[in-house]
């Protein structure tokens, strides 16, 4: 072994709801098959959501581009802009529905940290949802 050792990282693509791609997901840190940190990359224009995690808040940080978070809870929408330009992070407590719109001219990206980090033996920890459902309050 020498100084330095190369790991893989796993990149998936990404779809909306439609099924169109909107971007990638990229592993940076993991923890036993736990995933500590990712990015998440979205194609201008692009849409990402909503879906909420029971278990898990978000931390994102805009490393590239600009993104609009938007989220739902009890019927009440909140926004917020995340830009690279001017690096802020943005922690979203668990049960909060999330969408991620791409508001920039450029590809986003967004590094997540979540808390706890993301284990992909917890069935069913991640809900989706539509606009229409959180606008009328659905809970699945």
């Amino acid at each position: 072994m020498g100084i330095a050792s190369i790991e893989s990282a796993r990149k998936v693509q990404t779809f909306d709801h439609n099924k169109n791609e909107n971007g990638f997901l990229t592993e940076l840190f993991k923890e036993g098959s736990n995933t500590v940190f990712y990015l998440t990359a979205a194609k201008p224009g692009a849409f990402k959501g909503y879906h909420l995690h029971k278990v898990r808040a978000a931390r994102y940080m805009c490393l590239k581009g600009k993104m609009k978070i938007i989220l739902y809870k009890d019927k009440k929408r909140e926004e917020h802009i995340l830009d690279a330009a001017n690096p802020q992070r943005l922690f979203i407590p668990a049960n909060i529905a999330t969408g991620l719109q791409n508001i920039g001219s450029e590809e986003a990206w967004l590094v997540n940290y979540p808390d706890p980090a993301y284990d992909p033996n917890l069935k069913d920890e991640q809900v989706e949802y539509t606009e229409e459902e959180l606008k009328q309050g659905i809970v699945k």
